[in-house]
């Protein structure tokens, strides 16, 4: 199996595309850390990993909180396979937008992938080999109303990644992203099902994604088929961008 020996560490991966890349990658040999702030969920989703064969522990981590990051690196020890996926997602209008909620979308959404990547890739490089797949969202390539700071920290982790895969050339270690478009997780459908539904029928292939669709894209990324694929984004959106 293409994972074997490796550790992979899943951020955000109670639910949704974080719990369904968790699962894909167990499947193909690694050892999945799974992480999030819900214990409970935690334990479901090693349990499923786990009757499915594969290897896993859950990690309680608040990625608002920059020293629960901090934790979070420490306790995963050597990674080989990063996925930053957690992310929060509230939407407002600009004149509406208020500055908590502003500062928790750029907490989670990007000062916690770049301290959790700055404190893993070292090791990586170490050891002359690791991936790292950060999740941004097709609403950074059309402008979505009510999306302007959602939109705006998702663009700043596309550039991260662009950075990161020539700060780093060379040493083994490939940086990409992925852009999924409407998706069909517990978290999306709870906010707004009928956007999801309505942006899935305004792309080319005329639906919605499933979590699974979109983290089989993950897991080509972090695996050694995309081995020369590096700084790259991939739009995983049904061709909304370009319909």
């Amino acid at each position: 199996m293409e994972f074997d020996g490796q550790v992979a560490l899943v951020t955000g991966s109670t639910l949704g595309i974080g719990r369904e890349t968790a699962r894909l990658l167990a499947l193909g040999g690694a050892t999945v850390i799974v992480t999030g702030r819900d214990a409970a969920r935690g334990a479901e989703t090693v349990a499923a990993i786990e009757a499915d064969g594969g290897r896993a522990k859950f990690v309680a981590a608040d990625l608002a909180d920059l020293g629960s990051v901090r934790a979070l690196a420490e306790a995963s020890g050597e990674v080989d396979v990063l996925v930053n996926n957690a992310g929060v997602f509230p939407f407002a209008p600009t004149v509406e937008q208020d500055v908590e909620g502003f500062q928790r979308l750029f907490d989670v959404n990007v000062r916690a992938p770049f301290f959790l990547t700055a404190a893993l890739v070292p090791g990586m490089v170490a050891r002359g080999r690791g991936s790292v797949v950060n999740v941004s969202t097709s609403a950074t390539g059309f402008a979505l109303p009510g999306g302007a700071a959602y939109s705006a920290t998702k663009a700043a982790l596309e550039s991260l990644t662009r950075t990161w895969a020539v700060e780093f050339g060379g040493s083994g270690v490939r940086f990409n992203s992925i852009a999924p478009g409407a998706t069909q997780t517990e978290g999306a459908l709870a906010l707004a099902a009928d956007s999801v539904a309505e942006v899935g029928r305004k792309s080319p292939l005329g639906r919605a994604a499933t979590a699974r669709e979109i983290a089989e894209a993950i897991v080509f990324l972090a695996s050694p088929r995309a081995s020369y694929v590096h700084g790259e984004l991939l739009q995983a959106d049904g061709g909304r961008t370009i319909g």
